[in-house]
């Protein structure tokens, strides 16, 4: 194809996009947003939307469901910071704790925690991190946390993270990504690094 056609087929092709924004309305409502599937990077992607909305000044806070107290440089990073609220409320992987009552009572503190966080009207968004977690192993009730983000303040968009996302959370969401693995290091004998898995 030479520039001649390719400028004619660009150009197309931006009628195209712009007449598709035309149609589309500025949203005045928090959004919610589902990272989810069996690839790394879903904790990551969301801290992503976290530094976006911190360059525009919103207010932002994390609740963490399962990583427990492990240091992590995400953690460090926005400490160094002071400007995200940040609350670890699980306990662990849940193959470390065991004991299905402590997790179950862990992440019902850290849900009621994070629907204040989202009903308050403080916060432009909240990262409800592993959440899926919690609910594939029933410590959360998926109706439970439905009502939680149907009550949320209206400005407050959501992100909640996690492999095995609930059937009807993805269909309340606005938006659901799937991280696919292809291939991980763990597979080839490589343990977690820092800085690059946490």
């Amino acid at each position: 194809m030479d520039t001649t056609d390719h400028k004619a087929k660009m150009k197309q092709m931006q009628k195209v996009h712009r007449a598709a924004i035309a149609e589309r309305d500025i949203s005045d409502r928090g959004l919610v947003l589902v990272h989810t599937g069996d690839g790394k990077g879903k904790s990551s992607s969301a801290f992503g939307v976290v530094i976006r909305a911190l360059g525009w000044g919103h207010k932002v806070a994390v609740v963490q469901f399962i990583k427990g107290t492990w240091d992590t440089g995400e953690k460090r990073f926005f400490d160094q910071l002071d400007m995200v609220d940040w609350f670890t409320m699980g306990e662990g992987f849940t193959w470390d704790t065991q004991d299905k009552d402590r997790d179950i009572a862990a992440a019902t503190k850290a849900y009621e925690k994070a629907c204040a966080l989202m009903s308050s009207g403080d916060y432009d968004l909240v990262v409800l991190d592993e959440v899926n977690i919690a609910l594939r192993y029933d410590y959360l009730d998926t109706e439970t946390v439905l009502d939680g983000l149907k009550s949320r303040n209206s400005k407050t968009s959501v992100v909640l993270t996690g492999r095995d996302a609930k059937p009807e959370i993805c269909d309340y969401a606005d938006l659901v990504s799937e991280i696919q693995e292809i291939k991980h290091p763990f597979q080839a004998g490589i343990k977690a690094m820092k800085g690059v898995d946490y």
